[in-house]
């Protein structure tokens, strides 16, 4: 196997133009144990962890700039996510473990579009745009449009993930994050659920919600927002808003949990939800 290690992205770009089968590879937490396991054999590996225009978090006003090669325990870090993206934080912080998250990076976390990313859906309902580099230019799409199904992106052949931005929410918005694995730690979500919610005047004035691990891609509930809307945020809200959820996600069953497990708990994540937004409420 050939290993390449260019210093920029142009040089990456380059690279896949010279080597058209080529794999990328960060961190390479999922590349490596599929490489050992056989399941996949690249004949030239394109290692990005040199390639400083692909790494870094930079604030821009209302929005947070992360290169694709940015390591989930540098997001946990960053003061600026800290403090202004806590919903990204908390899902950086459910990610693996700490050797692991060391070495995964927020790109190949999209990259590998597994339905159980922990970044995809915070991503989503904080309306992220991905920045998609090649040797013709730079496109900008959606973060929820990306990742297409289990497995597959919206990248071209010869193009580079290269950075993510992420529009800072207004003050006084909540945001959520919660996983549920079959453990604490090292799991991969069963379900997992990322909301933002602006309450005033103690009535929700607007809600998104993402699900993760509850279908091929992340899935949204355009029913269970417009319900929360315009309510106050009270457990029967909630509990309203997590009948339409059961209906809406797309699970399967597996060797984790069953498809009616993961509906069930879909719903009864807005109940944890409720929680932190009706104290919100109460000022």
């Amino acid at each position: 196997m050939n290993v390449l290690f260019p210093a920029t992205a142009d040089a990456v770009l380059e690279a896949l133009r010279a080597h058209p089968d080529a794999r990328l590879m960060a961190g390479g937490t999922d590349l490596l144990v599929r490489r050992r396991a056989g399941a996949v054999a690249p004949g030239v590996l394109v290692c990005l962890e040199r390639v400083a225009d692909l790494n870094g978090v930079e604030v821009l006003g209302d929005a947070i700039r992360i290169g694709a090669a940015t390591t989930l325990t540098a997001i946990l870090e960053n003061g600026a996510i800290r403090e202004r993206l806590p919903l990204l934080r908390d899902a950086a912080g459910a990610f693996a473990s700490p050797p692991v998250r060391n070495m995964a990076t927020l790109g190949g976390n999209l990259c590998t579009a597994s339905p159980a990313a922990d970044t995809l859906p915070p991503l989503c309902v904080l309306g992220a745009e991905a920045e998609i580099l090649s040797s013709s230019g730079t496109r900008r799409m959606p973060v929820a449009d990306f990742v297409t199904g289990p497995g597959r992106t919206a990248l071209e052949p010869g193009e580079l993930l290269g950075s993510v931005t992420v529009p800072v929410p207004g003050g006084g918005t909540i945001q959520h994050f919660e996983k549920v694995g079959r453990r604490k730690a090292m799991a991969i979500a069963v379900v997992s659920l990322a909301a933002l919610l602006r309450v005033e005047g103690g009535v929700i004035a607007e809600a998104r919600l993402a699900w993760g691990s509850v279908g091929p891609t992340v899935v949204r509930c355009p029913e269970a927002e417009a319900l929360l809307a315009g309510r106050a945020p009270t457990l029967e809200t909630f509990r309203a808003a997590g009948e339409s959820v059961r209906r809406a996600v797309r699970p399967i069953d597996d060797v984790r949990a069953s498809a009616g497990y993961r509906r069930r708990v879909a719903a009864n994540l807005l109940l944890r939800l409720a929680e932190k937004a009706g104290p919100a409420a109460l000022g």
